[in-house]
């Protein structure tokens, strides 16, 4: 746990939920041990989406697709959302959960590599949130930030790992030391990209928050 275990159960005692149908996907994601995006972020996408008014929104990374749903609850009436995802196992189910619940002309599944992916589309989005492997994070920014328009934000997902993201890279397991570095760098990219104005926040797993501004006054 990145804040107190108490204190987060607290604070999540407090949360509205969300509407029966995102209840029950929760559910079903959590018994097949599919992970989806905690209820303290769940939270704090509904306010920064309240506050943007997104008309596009890019995701990237689906999984089953709980968070693009709970995007599109909260999105403003007509907003289009875009998502990536390349784990085949999952795209039918993420594509299956879209027309379940009748969200199939508002939610688009691009299906592939989320760096070629990137690299094809065009025009612009008013909010990117980013939530696939976190070692790709720091590959996926230069196209992330060409499609994020100015006045934009772009949420990354998991980035304090846990914790771990403190650690010195011989104190984590092996396997993740590669990761560790990773996100180490696109921390500081985010907190020292010219066009960023970036907070980290020690919700869920670590969010960051990013406003694109040319002229941040830096």
């Amino acid at each position: 746990m990145i804040t107190d275990e108490r204190l987060t159960a607290f604070i999540n005692s407090l949360d509205m939920g969300n509407p029966a149908y995102l209840n029950e996907l929760e559910k079903e994601a959590r018994e097949t041990n599919v992970p989806i995006i905690r209820t303290e972020t769940q939270s704090l996408l509904r306010t920064l989406i309240s506050i943007n008014r997104p008309a596009r929104i890019l995701e990237v990374g689906t999984a089953i697709g709980f968070s693009a749903l709970c995007m599109s609850e909260y999105a403003p009436q007509g907003c289009q959302i875009t998502t990536i995802e390349k784990y085949e196992k999952r795209i039918p189910i993420a594509k299956e959960n879209f027309r379940r619940f009748g969200k199939e002309e508002q939610i688009h599944l691009l299906e592939g590599d989320a760096a070629e992916v990137l690299r094809e589309l065009s025009g612009s989005y008013d909010f990117i949130f980013m939530d696939a492997a976190k070692g790709q994070y720091l590959h996926f920014l230069p196209d992330t930030l060409r499609l994020l328009r100015d006045g934009g934000l772009l949420i990354s997902d998991n980035v304090l790992q846990d914790g771990d993201i403190l650690e010195s890279r011989y104190a984590v397991t092996r396997r993740d030391r590669t990761i560790h570095a990773r996100m180490r760098e696109y921390l500081y990219v985010l907190k020292h990209h010219p066009e960023l104005i970036t907070s980290v926040l020690p919700v869920g797993d670590g969010v960051a928050v990013s406003v694109k501004s040319k002229n941040n006054g830096l």
